[in-house]
């Protein structure tokens, strides 16, 4: 698969749901989604009308009209993937216009704004504690609870959790014992639902970017995804990050491939399907950011970012 030729519809007549597709992942998967022909739900909380508590400017509205333009279908569904009665009539929707759910994507997340990194669980307040691990945990469970007897109804269905590094990686203490938690939670739903899906013939997955380009944090270094490699004057390990386009390319060939079951119930990252499809990323590299930091940051291995792209 070579992301860079005219995109090839793999997933026509395919119906996708990305839960958390506001931006960030979530967005350049719901873009990838339809870039190979499938309609794309693109849900989350932000709309023209009004924010979420996360405060970025994007829209559910922009994501599904770059779906669009990208060739797939693009419908925005305001939703908080918390409240129960919007996530079952989401998924009524989904049912009543298309009868078939082939791809859940669980990206659910905004809680960056709460952290607090640096402090021991007691120090944390209660309040943003609770609220990352709704967002995080609950969010997530909604979603499956609601949307799994549609995508079962055909065997084939693929759902893939989004999370923050890969069950090898996050063995290492994330540094914040909330944070930590709640990026463990979607690898063990992944496996978990590997097995509830295994007799409806389906696949659970585990995905996890890299060092994300997301738009947050472009603006957090001050610069664009056109120069973006400025930033590494503030922060050298920036020259091993990745365009949010390279995991919806990942998670597109992982989609588009019919022995997909060979990864259920696994954690993975972007940089290992991409080496396993042959996806690269928008500027023609591959890179792989969990070695570069496994081998290079902690391991002390002489090396540089660009040996790993």
């Amino acid at each position: 698969m070579n992301a860079q030729d005219a995109p090839v519809r793999t997933l026509e007549g395919k119906v996708a749901l990305v839960a958390g597709a506001t931006r960030g992942a979530g967005r350049a998967m719901a873009v990838e989604l339809g870039r190979a022909g499938a309609v794309v739900y693109a849900t989350g909380r932000t709309t023209r009308e009004r924010r979420s508590e996360v405060g970025r400017p994007e829209t559910i509205e922009e994501t599904a009209e770059l779906v669009t333009a990208a060739g797939g279908t693009g419908i925005a569904v305001p939703t908080d993937h918390l409240e129960t009665a919007q996530v079952k009539a989401l998924v009524e929707r989904v049912d009543r216009d298309h009868g078939r759910l082939d791809i859940l994507v669980n990206d659910v997340w905004g809680g960056d704004h709460l952290l607090e990194f640096g402090k021991k669980v007691w120090e944390l307040d209660i309040e943003r504690v609770l609220r990352m691990l709704r967002l995080s945990i609950d969010a997530h469970a909604i979603t499956s609870h609601y949307a799994l007897p549609l995508l079962i109804r055909r065997p084939g269905g693929l759902v893939v959790e989004i999370t923050d590094g890969t069950e090898e990686f996050n063995r290492r203490y994330r540094e914040h014992l909330v944070f930590d938690v709640a990026k463990s939670g979607p690898i063990r739903m992944a496996f978990g639902l590997a097995q509830e899906l295994k007799e409806y013939g389906g696949t659970a997955v585990c995905l996890s970017p890299g060092f994300l380009r997301s738009e947050e944090m472009l603006d957090h270094f001050g610069v664009t995804e056109e120069t973006w490699r400025d930033a590494t004057a503030k922060d050298p390990h920036f020259a091993i990050a990745e365009s949010p386009a390279f995991i919806g390319r990942a998670l597109v060939a992982l989609a588009s491939d019919p022995d997909r079951g060979r990864w259920t119930g696994r954690s993975v990252s972007s940089g290992e399907l991409a080496r396993h499809y042959g996806v690269t990323d928008a500027d023609g590299s591959r890179p792989d950011a969990f070695r570069y930091f496994e081998e290079v940051f902690y391991g002390g291995k002489d090396g540089a970012p660009d040996d790993y792209r």
